[in-house]
Protein backbone atom coordinates (compact mmCIF):
# COMPACT_ATOMS: atom_id res chain seq x y z
CA UNK A 1 0.00 0.00 0.00
CA UNK A 2 1.22 3.52 -0.84
CA UNK A 3 2.14 5.63 2.17
CA UNK A 4 1.91 9.26 3.27
CA UNK A 5 3.42 10.94 6.32
CA UNK A 6 1.20 13.79 7.47
CA UNK A 7 2.34 16.25 10.15
CA UNK A 8 -0.68 17.43 12.12
CA UNK A 9 -3.25 15.00 13.55
CA UNK A 10 -5.72 17.74 14.40
CA UNK A 11 -9.19 18.19 12.96
CA UNK A 12 -8.02 19.60 9.61
CA UNK A 13 -5.39 16.90 9.20
CA UNK A 14 -7.83 14.08 9.97
CA UNK A 15 -10.93 15.65 8.43
CA UNK A 16 -9.41 16.93 5.20
CA UNK A 17 -5.92 16.03 3.92
CA UNK A 18 -5.52 12.71 5.74
CA UNK A 19 -9.05 11.67 4.79
CA UNK A 20 -8.43 12.33 1.08
CA UNK A 21 -5.24 10.25 1.13
CA UNK A 22 -6.98 7.37 2.94
CA UNK A 23 -9.83 7.45 0.43
CA UNK A 24 -7.22 7.33 -2.35
CA UNK A 25 -5.70 4.07 -1.10
CA UNK A 26 -2.82 5.41 1.00
CA UNK A 27 -1.84 4.40 4.50
CA UNK A 28 -1.67 7.65 6.48
CA UNK A 29 0.84 8.02 9.30
CA UNK A 30 -0.16 11.06 11.32
CA UNK A 31 2.71 12.77 13.16
CA UNK A 32 1.88 14.97 16.14
CA UNK A 33 2.80 15.69 19.75
CA UNK A 34 -0.76 15.03 21.05
CA UNK A 35 -0.30 11.69 22.80
CA UNK A 36 -4.01 11.07 23.30
CA UNK A 37 -4.79 11.39 19.58
CA UNK A 38 -1.73 9.37 18.52
CA UNK A 39 -2.61 6.55 20.93
CA UNK A 40 -6.22 6.52 19.74
CA UNK A 41 -5.15 6.33 16.10
CA UNK A 42 -2.96 3.32 16.86
CA UNK A 43 -5.63 1.60 18.96
CA UNK A 44 -8.71 2.29 16.83
CA UNK A 45 -7.09 2.52 13.37
CA UNK A 46 -10.21 4.21 12.05
CA UNK A 47 -12.49 7.23 12.50
CA UNK A 48 -15.46 8.94 10.87
CA UNK A 49 -15.67 12.15 8.87
CA UNK A 50 -19.14 13.66 9.19
CA UNK A 51 -20.51 16.34 6.86
CA UNK A 52 -22.15 19.43 8.33
CA UNK A 53 -25.34 19.02 6.32
CA UNK A 54 -28.97 18.27 7.08
CA UNK A 55 -28.39 14.64 6.09
CA UNK A 56 -25.14 14.38 8.06
CA UNK A 57 -23.42 12.00 5.65
CA UNK A 58 -20.61 9.91 7.17
CA UNK A 59 -17.41 8.50 5.62
CA UNK A 60 -15.30 5.88 7.38
CA UNK A 61 -11.56 6.58 7.25
CA UNK A 62 -9.16 3.69 7.79
CA UNK A 63 -5.55 2.68 7.06
CA UNK A 64 -4.32 5.23 9.61
CA UNK A 65 -1.76 5.20 12.41
CA UNK A 66 0.14 7.74 14.51
CA UNK A 67 3.62 8.69 15.68
CA UNK A 68 4.74 11.21 18.29
CA UNK A 69 7.53 13.33 16.78
CA UNK A 70 8.84 14.24 20.26
CA UNK A 71 9.30 10.66 21.49
CA UNK A 72 9.43 8.56 18.29
CA UNK A 73 11.93 10.43 16.14
CA UNK A 74 13.54 7.32 14.64
CA UNK A 75 10.13 5.87 13.72
CA UNK A 76 9.16 9.12 11.97
CA UNK A 77 12.44 9.02 10.00
CA UNK A 78 11.71 5.41 8.96
CA UNK A 79 8.21 6.41 7.85
CA UNK A 80 9.59 9.29 5.74
CA UNK A 81 12.02 6.84 4.07
CA UNK A 82 9.15 4.87 2.51
CA UNK A 83 6.46 7.52 1.95
CA UNK A 84 5.25 8.77 -1.43
CA UNK A 85 3.95 12.04 0.01
CA UNK A 86 4.85 14.14 3.04
CA UNK A 87 2.22 16.75 3.91
CA UNK A 88 1.48 19.18 6.73
CA UNK A 89 -1.59 20.84 8.22
CA UNK A 90 -0.05 22.02 11.44
CA UNK A 91 -0.10 25.83 11.30
CA UNK A 92 2.46 28.09 9.58
CA UNK A 93 4.14 28.99 12.87
CA UNK A 94 5.00 25.34 13.56
CA UNK A 95 6.78 24.69 10.25
CA UNK A 96 10.25 25.71 11.53
CA UNK A 97 9.86 23.31 14.48
CA UNK A 98 9.19 20.21 12.34
CA UNK A 99 11.80 21.05 9.68
CA UNK A 100 14.80 19.47 11.52
CA UNK A 101 13.07 16.10 11.79
CA UNK A 102 11.89 16.18 8.17
CA UNK A 103 15.46 17.04 7.15
CA UNK A 104 16.77 13.97 8.99
CA UNK A 105 14.18 11.81 7.26
CA UNK A 106 15.09 13.17 3.83
CA UNK A 107 18.82 12.69 4.49
CA UNK A 108 18.27 9.03 5.38
CA UNK A 109 15.85 8.50 2.52
CA UNK A 110 18.11 9.74 -0.29
CA UNK A 111 20.89 7.48 0.98
CA UNK A 112 18.66 4.43 0.86
CA UNK A 113 16.34 5.01 -2.09
CA UNK A 114 15.96 6.67 -5.48
CA UNK A 115 12.16 6.76 -5.13
CA UNK A 116 10.53 10.16 -5.42
CA UNK A 117 8.83 11.89 -2.50
CA UNK A 118 6.50 14.87 -2.84
CA UNK A 119 6.34 17.43 -0.02
CA UNK A 120 3.32 19.74 0.28
CA UNK A 121 2.59 22.16 3.14
CA UNK A 122 -1.19 22.54 3.34
CA UNK A 123 -1.31 25.76 5.33
CA UNK A 124 -3.24 29.03 5.10
CA UNK A 125 -0.22 30.98 3.97
CA UNK A 126 1.12 32.04 0.60
CA UNK A 127 4.09 29.88 -0.53
CA UNK A 128 4.02 27.81 2.66
CA UNK A 129 5.85 24.89 1.04
CA UNK A 130 8.61 27.22 -0.15
CA UNK A 131 8.90 28.45 3.44
CA UNK A 132 9.08 24.89 4.77
CA UNK A 133 11.65 23.97 2.11
CA UNK A 134 13.92 26.82 3.21
CA UNK A 135 13.76 25.66 6.84
CA UNK A 136 14.52 22.07 5.80
CA UNK A 137 17.49 23.03 3.62
CA UNK A 138 19.02 24.90 6.55
CA UNK A 139 19.51 21.52 8.26
CA UNK A 140 20.94 19.58 5.30
CA UNK A 141 24.53 19.02 4.21
CA UNK A 142 25.53 20.00 0.67
CA UNK A 143 25.98 16.34 -0.22
CA UNK A 144 22.36 15.62 0.72
CA UNK A 145 21.10 18.66 -1.19
CA UNK A 146 22.84 17.34 -4.30
CA UNK A 147 21.43 13.83 -3.77
CA UNK A 148 17.91 15.28 -3.48
CA UNK A 149 17.84 16.40 -7.10
CA UNK A 150 15.08 14.58 -9.01
CA UNK A 151 14.16 12.68 -5.83
CA UNK A 152 12.58 15.23 -3.48
CA UNK A 153 9.96 17.63 -4.84
CA UNK A 154 8.34 20.59 -3.07
CA UNK A 155 4.94 21.88 -4.27
CA UNK A 156 3.00 24.90 -3.03
CA UNK A 157 -0.71 24.47 -2.48
CA UNK A 158 -3.95 26.21 -1.55
CA UNK A 159 -6.40 24.50 0.80
CA UNK A 160 -9.98 25.37 1.67
CA UNK A 161 -12.33 23.54 4.01
CA UNK A 162 -14.13 24.82 7.10
CA UNK A 163 -13.53 22.60 10.11
CA UNK A 164 -15.19 24.06 13.23
CA UNK A 165 -14.36 23.35 16.86
CA UNK A 166 -15.48 19.81 17.60
CA UNK A 167 -17.77 18.53 20.35
CA UNK A 168 -16.75 14.89 19.94
CA UNK A 169 -15.67 14.38 23.58
CA UNK A 170 -12.44 12.51 22.95
CA UNK A 171 -13.52 10.83 19.73
CA UNK A 172 -11.36 10.87 16.60
CA UNK A 173 -14.44 11.64 14.48
CA UNK A 174 -14.42 15.02 12.71
CA UNK A 175 -17.21 17.32 11.55
CA UNK A 176 -16.43 19.19 8.30
CA UNK A 177 -18.31 21.16 5.69
CA UNK A 178 -19.09 19.30 2.46
CA UNK A 179 -17.21 21.81 0.27
CA UNK A 180 -13.44 21.57 -0.09
CA UNK A 181 -10.69 22.64 -2.46
CA UNK A 182 -7.07 21.46 -2.57
CA UNK A 183 -5.03 23.00 -5.39
CA UNK A 184 -1.40 21.96 -5.92
CA UNK A 185 1.08 23.79 -8.15
CA UNK A 186 3.24 21.56 -10.32
CA UNK A 187 4.13 20.75 -13.91
CA UNK A 188 5.15 17.23 -12.87
CA UNK A 189 3.05 14.10 -13.33
CA UNK A 190 2.50 12.95 -9.76
CA UNK A 191 0.69 10.02 -8.10
CA UNK A 192 -3.07 10.48 -8.00
CA UNK A 193 -4.85 11.72 -4.90
CA UNK A 194 -8.63 11.96 -4.99
CA UNK A 195 -9.75 15.57 -4.55
CA UNK A 196 -6.37 17.13 -5.44
CA UNK A 197 -6.47 19.65 -8.32
CA UNK A 198 -3.22 20.23 -10.23
CA UNK A 199 -2.44 23.66 -11.71
CA UNK A 200 0.68 25.15 -13.29
CA UNK A 201 0.25 28.56 -11.61
CA UNK A 202 -1.08 28.72 -8.07
CA UNK A 203 -1.03 32.47 -7.37
CA UNK A 204 -4.52 33.27 -8.73
CA UNK A 205 -6.03 30.35 -6.80
CA UNK A 206 -4.34 30.96 -3.47
CA UNK A 207 -4.89 34.72 -3.46
CA UNK A 208 -8.50 34.30 -4.57
CA UNK A 209 -9.01 31.85 -1.73
CA UNK A 210 -7.08 33.76 0.95
CA UNK A 211 -8.59 37.14 0.11
CA UNK A 212 -12.14 35.83 -0.21
CA UNK A 213 -12.53 32.88 2.16
CA UNK A 214 -9.99 33.82 4.83
CA UNK A 215 -10.62 37.56 4.59
CA UNK A 216 -14.37 37.08 4.69
CA UNK A 217 -14.18 34.66 7.60
CA UNK A 218 -12.03 37.07 9.61
CA UNK A 219 -14.28 40.05 8.90
CA UNK A 220 -17.34 38.14 10.09
CA UNK A 221 -15.53 36.96 13.23
CA UNK A 222 -14.23 40.36 14.31
CA UNK A 223 -17.45 42.22 13.55
CA UNK A 224 -19.40 39.42 15.21
CA UNK A 225 -17.25 39.65 18.32
CA UNK A 226 -17.91 43.40 18.54
CA UNK A 227 -21.64 42.73 18.17
CA UNK A 228 -21.60 40.05 20.90
CA UNK A 229 -22.52 37.27 18.49
CA UNK A 230 -21.61 33.67 19.23
CA UNK A 231 -21.38 31.99 15.83
CA UNK A 232 -20.52 32.87 12.24
CA UNK A 233 -24.00 32.09 10.88
CA UNK A 234 -25.63 34.12 13.67
CA UNK A 235 -23.37 37.07 12.80
CA UNK A 236 -24.26 36.90 9.10
CA UNK A 237 -27.96 37.00 10.00
CA UNK A 238 -27.31 40.67 10.92
CA UNK A 239 -28.02 42.63 7.69
CA UNK A 240 -25.51 45.36 8.59
CA UNK A 241 -22.68 42.88 9.08
CA UNK A 242 -23.62 41.03 5.90
CA UNK A 243 -23.43 44.31 3.96
CA UNK A 244 -19.99 45.08 5.39
CA UNK A 245 -18.70 41.59 4.57
CA UNK A 246 -19.88 41.90 0.98
CA UNK A 247 -18.36 45.37 0.71
CA UNK A 248 -15.02 44.10 2.02
CA UNK A 249 -14.98 41.19 -0.43
CA UNK A 250 -15.83 43.60 -3.22
CA UNK A 251 -12.64 45.49 -2.30
CA UNK A 252 -10.48 42.35 -2.35
CA UNK A 253 -12.34 41.27 -5.48
CA UNK A 254 -11.50 44.51 -7.29
CA UNK A 255 -7.80 43.86 -6.64
CA UNK A 256 -8.00 40.18 -7.66
CA UNK A 257 -9.89 40.99 -10.87
CA UNK A 258 -7.32 43.61 -11.82
CA UNK A 259 -4.28 41.56 -10.81
CA UNK A 260 -5.26 38.24 -12.40
CA UNK A 261 -7.71 39.34 -15.08
CA UNK A 262 -10.52 37.38 -13.46
CA UNK A 263 -14.00 37.44 -14.95
CA UNK A 264 -15.97 39.91 -12.76
CA UNK A 265 -19.25 37.98 -13.03
CA UNK A 266 -17.57 34.68 -12.19
CA UNK A 267 -15.79 36.21 -9.22
CA UNK A 268 -19.06 37.68 -7.92
CA UNK A 269 -20.56 34.18 -8.07
CA UNK A 270 -17.54 32.88 -6.15
CA UNK A 271 -18.03 35.52 -3.44
CA UNK A 272 -21.72 34.64 -3.12
CA UNK A 273 -20.88 30.92 -2.89
CA UNK A 274 -18.38 31.59 -0.10
CA UNK A 275 -20.90 33.67 1.86
CA UNK A 276 -23.47 30.87 1.56
CA UNK A 277 -20.89 28.46 2.99
CA UNK A 278 -20.39 30.76 5.97
CA UNK A 279 -24.16 30.78 6.60
CA UNK A 280 -24.22 27.00 7.18
CA UNK A 281 -25.91 26.57 10.61
CA UNK A 282 -24.78 22.95 10.91
CA UNK A 283 -21.17 24.09 11.31
CA UNK A 284 -22.04 26.04 14.47
CA UNK A 285 -18.70 27.79 14.04
CA UNK A 286 -17.74 30.15 16.88
CA UNK A 287 -16.54 33.71 16.22
CA UNK A 288 -13.74 33.28 18.77
CA UNK A 289 -12.42 30.21 16.93
CA UNK A 290 -12.40 31.98 13.58
CA UNK A 291 -10.97 35.18 15.03
CA UNK A 292 -8.18 33.52 17.03
CA UNK A 293 -4.54 34.47 16.46
CA UNK A 294 -5.17 38.11 15.50
CA UNK A 295 -1.44 38.95 15.39
CA UNK A 296 -0.95 36.43 12.60
CA UNK A 297 -4.11 37.57 10.82
CA UNK A 298 -2.98 41.19 10.98
CA UNK A 299 0.42 40.27 9.56
CA UNK A 300 1.72 42.21 6.53
CA UNK A 301 1.29 39.21 4.20
CA UNK A 302 -1.99 37.96 5.61
CA UNK A 303 -5.71 38.23 4.82
CA UNK A 304 -6.43 41.83 5.86
CA UNK A 305 -3.27 43.87 5.47
CA UNK A 306 -1.90 42.44 2.23
CA UNK A 307 -5.09 42.99 0.17
CA UNK A 308 -5.41 46.51 1.63
CA UNK A 309 -1.82 47.33 0.65
CA UNK A 310 -2.29 45.86 -2.81
CA UNK A 311 -5.55 47.77 -3.27
CA UNK A 312 -3.80 50.98 -2.22
CA UNK A 313 -0.99 50.37 -4.73
CA UNK A 314 -3.56 49.79 -7.47
CA UNK A 315 -5.48 52.96 -6.60
CA UNK A 316 -8.48 50.96 -5.35
CA UNK A 317 -10.67 51.31 -2.27
CA UNK A 318 -9.54 49.74 1.03
CA UNK A 319 -11.88 51.44 3.50
CA UNK A 320 -13.80 48.29 4.50
CA UNK A 321 -10.57 46.33 4.83
CA UNK A 322 -9.29 49.04 7.17
CA UNK A 323 -12.52 48.77 9.16
CA UNK A 324 -11.99 45.02 9.48
CA UNK A 325 -8.45 45.62 10.72
CA UNK A 326 -9.79 48.05 13.30
CA UNK A 327 -12.28 45.44 14.46
CA UNK A 328 -9.44 42.92 14.78
CA UNK A 329 -7.60 45.34 17.06
CA UNK A 330 -10.70 45.33 19.29
CA UNK A 331 -10.69 41.51 19.52
CA UNK A 332 -10.26 41.20 23.28
CA UNK A 333 -10.68 37.45 23.79
CA UNK A 334 -8.97 36.58 27.06
CA UNK A 335 -8.53 32.94 26.05
CA UNK A 336 -6.38 33.96 23.06
CA UNK A 337 -2.74 34.80 23.95
CA UNK A 338 -2.30 36.89 20.78
CA UNK A 339 -5.42 38.93 21.55
CA UNK A 340 -4.13 39.56 25.08
CA UNK A 341 -0.77 40.66 23.65
CA UNK A 342 -2.40 43.11 21.24
CA UNK A 343 -4.54 44.69 23.94
CA UNK A 344 -1.50 45.12 26.20
CA UNK A 345 0.46 46.64 23.31
CA UNK A 346 -2.29 49.12 22.52
CA UNK A 347 -2.75 50.06 26.16
CA UNK A 348 0.96 50.69 26.63
CA UNK A 349 1.99 52.20 23.29
CA UNK A 350 -1.17 53.01 21.31
CA UNK A 351 -2.76 51.84 18.06
CA UNK A 352 -0.19 53.43 15.74
CA UNK A 353 2.59 51.47 17.45
CA UNK A 354 0.59 48.22 17.28
CA UNK A 355 0.01 48.60 13.53
CA UNK A 356 3.68 49.31 12.97
CA UNK A 357 4.83 46.32 15.00
CA UNK A 358 2.22 43.81 13.83
CA UNK A 359 1.29 44.95 10.32
CA UNK A 360 4.42 46.85 9.28
CA UNK A 361 2.26 49.89 8.49
CA UNK A 362 3.89 53.28 8.95
CA UNK A 363 1.90 55.86 10.92
CA UNK A 364 1.86 58.20 7.91
CA UNK A 365 0.34 55.55 5.67
CA UNK A 366 -3.22 56.34 4.63
CA UNK A 367 -4.23 52.79 5.53
CA UNK A 368 -2.96 53.31 9.07
CA UNK A 369 -4.82 56.58 9.46
CA UNK A 370 -8.02 54.97 8.16
CA UNK A 371 -7.68 52.01 10.53
CA UNK A 372 -7.15 54.32 13.50
CA UNK A 373 -10.17 56.41 12.49
CA UNK A 374 -12.38 53.31 12.46
CA UNK A 375 -10.82 52.02 15.68
CA UNK A 376 -11.70 55.24 17.52
CA UNK A 377 -15.23 55.20 16.07
CA UNK A 378 -15.73 51.64 17.33
CA UNK A 379 -14.65 52.67 20.84
CA UNK A 380 -17.62 55.03 20.93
Amino acid sequence: MKKVVHFGAGNIGRGFIGALFSQSGYHVTFVDIADEIINQLNEEKTYLVKLATEQGEVTKIDHVSGLNNMTQESEVIEAIKTATYLTTAIGPNILPHIAPLIAKGIAERVKASDEKIYIIACENQISSTDILKKFILDYLEEETKTAMQDKVFFFNSAVDRIVPIQNTKGSLDVLVESYYEWVVETKETIPHVEGMTIVEELAPFIERKLFTVNTGHAVIAYLGYLANKSTIDETLADPEVLQQVKATLNETGAYLIKQYNLNPDEHEKYINKIIQRFKNPYLNDGVTRVGRSPIRKLGPEDRLVRPAVQAQKAGLSFDYLAKAMAAALHFDCQDDPEAVTIQAMIQEHGVFHALKEISNLDENNEITRTVVHHYESMKK
